[in-house]
């Protein structure tokens, strides 16, 4: 091995601009093993693949959808604003998966967000949905960038009436109930993520006979709730019982520092910095506490986002792939 590293080779074939418009994402997809993988097989079911993405869009519906019983709202969202529903399956967000879903966006995660994730993501089986408009029109943006738009912005307070966030639920920054992939490169990408060889070509297949799969969608739901109660992800009955398991924990204990700081925390926990701080002495203490109540209590006054710092990989709008559809059919480059 020689301290020159370059190597001119490409790490991996061109990926289509009819899947990004971003060129960075371009680069680094053509050496995702998650979107490879996904794309291939596609392209062993059908010679489209660039149209088969274009035209579907993704819906990842996450614990918190599934403990706040909104799958049910969500398809009836999605009728409502034209989009039928192909394909519908569980996944287990793992804390591998999370993870790579997020791959290149996660740089930006605080730990403590990342703590709280994992509390919850793998707490109970999350649904992923495929949905396509119930017309294709011609020039139309992709189906993925048009359904995130609509989906609505992580933070609640910039949600408005219309989009599914606002629709299913406002609580928090990280218990937004829903994912969506940016765009038909992150749709191919993280179904490879989602899904393994088996169960991908049976999604893939559904999806490309076309038919309404609402009742499947339903049906999981369905599932899903005979298994994992219902819960209320407002933030102050959680407070108040997460209160409540402290005290209870304190009067169990014997005296000491544990318990100290514990009842000065609590005694404290009436303003976002008061409540931070007892989390962060429940978790010193390793208190077992309820998990929910733990995650809805965080996810309000705990930091989310390191600051002065970009994505890898951002967001992209429906006008951005108006300006990037305008470039390609005119021959110009293809880039942001």
């Amino acid at each position: 091995m020689t301290g020159d590293t370059a190597d001119a080779r490409p790490f991996g074939d061109e990926v289509s601009p009819a899947l990004s418009c971003d060129p960075r994402k371009r680069a680094l997809f053509a050496a995702d093993t998650y979107f490879l993988e996904s794309v291939e097989q596609l392209g062993a079911m059908t010679a489209d693949v660039d149209g088969f993405l274009h035209r579907h869009a993704a819906l990842l519906l996450k614990p918190d959808a599934v403990v706040s019983r909104q799958i049910p709202a969500t398809v009836e969202w999605l009728a409502a604003n034209g989009l039928r529903i192909v394909a519908a399956e569980r996944t287990r967000l793992t804390r591998t998966t999370v993870r790579s879903l997020w791959y290149y966006q996660w740089n930006l995660a605080t730990p403590q967000r990342r703590r709280l994730a994992d509390l919850f993501m793998d707490s109970c089986d999350a649904v992923v949905l495929v949905v396509r408009p119930q017309t294709d029109e011609a020039g139309a943006v992709p189906a993925s960038v048009v359904v995130t738009e609509r989906k609505g912005p992580t933070d609640p307070l910039a949600r408005v009436p219309g989009q599914l966030r606002y629709a299913i639920g406002r609580y928090s920054f990280l218990l937004n109930l829903v994912h969506t992939p940016d765009e038909p490169a992150d749709v191919a990408r993280e179904l490879g993520i989602h899904f393994d060889t088996a169960a991908r070509e049976r999604l893939y297949a559904d999806a490309l006979s076309g038919e309404d799969r609402s009742g499947r969608a339903l049906e999981l739901a369905e599932q899903l709730h005979a298994e994992v109660p219902q819960r209320d992800l407002t933030f102050e009955p959680a407070a108040e019982r997460l209160k409540q398991a402290v005290l209870e924990a304190e009067e169990s204990m014997p005296p000491g520092a544990v318990r100290d700081e514990l009842r000065a925390a609590r005694l404290t926990a009436w303003s976002p910095e008061g409540y931070q701080r007892l989390l962060e002495a429940v978790w010193r203490a390793g208190l077992p506490l309820d998990t929910w109540d733990v995650v809805i209590v965080g996810t309000h006054v705990l930091p989310m986002k390191r600051k002065g710092l970009a994505p890898v990989l951002d967001g992209v709008s429906v006008s951005d792939w108006q300006l990037h559809m305008a470039r390609l059919t005119a021959g110009q480059p293809a880039s942001r």
